[in-house]
């Protein structure tokens, strides 16, 4: 599937049982289209459903190709917060931040595995000390926090009570992060996405609409980011 001058869009076509309606997503790390299919839904309508929506696929392909990089002197949001990264090969200790900058040591060709994983360690860090905070809060205690390298969600909540969130998150500023807690956090009352679910969300935080807009806008960057 062409969509400019630049290389063809491998489109991947998935049909599922469980889905009500065609969807489209891009897969950030290997620009591919998804397009998931419900039961009953023919290839004539899918394809034409695509069509439909190349305006779409192709500003959301604009975006993705402006993802931030873990290279040196690029900016990179921390906490929703800009740091450019400065490469300081004579000092040691891996990565860390000093005030607007995050320095990274050693070789230069590890510099874009030392930010990612210090945003990692970060996140582990920030994101569950925010859960425990939240989940104090309002009673819901979830299982087990687990921070996961995910690239098309930011989190998800398991039946059994197990909340995940993608290191990404500590990206997002955080207002973003308290929203996307409460989400996964009302899932454990709520296992879908329903009246009483969208209610218990609203309970908690009262970022909802702002944290949405700011995932719409940034969100897709910041799951490409590497």
């Amino acid at each position: 599937m062409n969509l400019s001058a630049q290389e063809p869009l491998q489109v991947i076509w998935k049909h599922s049982l469980r889905a009500r309606r065609l969807a489209l997503r891009i897969a950030p790390h290997e620009q591919k289209l998804v397009v998931t299919i419900p039961q009953g839904c023919t290839s004539a309508q899918a394809l034409a459903f695509v069509q439909k929506n190349h305006g779409w696929i192709s500003e959301r392909l604009k975006k993705l190709e402006k993802a931030p990089s873990f290279s040196a002197n690029n900016t990179i949001l921390i906490e929703g917060t800009p740091y450019r990264i400065v490469h300081s090969p004579e000092q040691l200790g891996g990565a860390w931040l000093e005030n607007d900058r995050l320095m990274v040591s050693g070789d230069a060709a590890f510099i874009n595995r030392r930010v990612t994983d210090f945003l990692r360690s970060h996140a582990a860090a920030v994101l569950k000390r925010e859960v425990q905070s939240m989940a104090q809060h309002t009673g819901l205690r979830p299982t087990r926090v687990d921070i996961r390298d995910t690239s098309s969600r930011w989190g998800s909540c398991s039946s059994t009570g197990r909340i995940m969130l993608s290191w990404r998150v500590i990206m997002a500023p955080e207002l973003v992060r308290h929203y996307l807690i409460a989400h996964e956090l009302s899932h454990l009352q709520h296992m879908n996405h329903g009246p009483l679910f969208w209610q218990c969300v609203r309970s908690i935080t009262p970022h909802k609409t702002q944290a949405e807009a700011w995932l719409r806008q940034k969100g897709p960057l910041l799951l490409q980011a590497r």
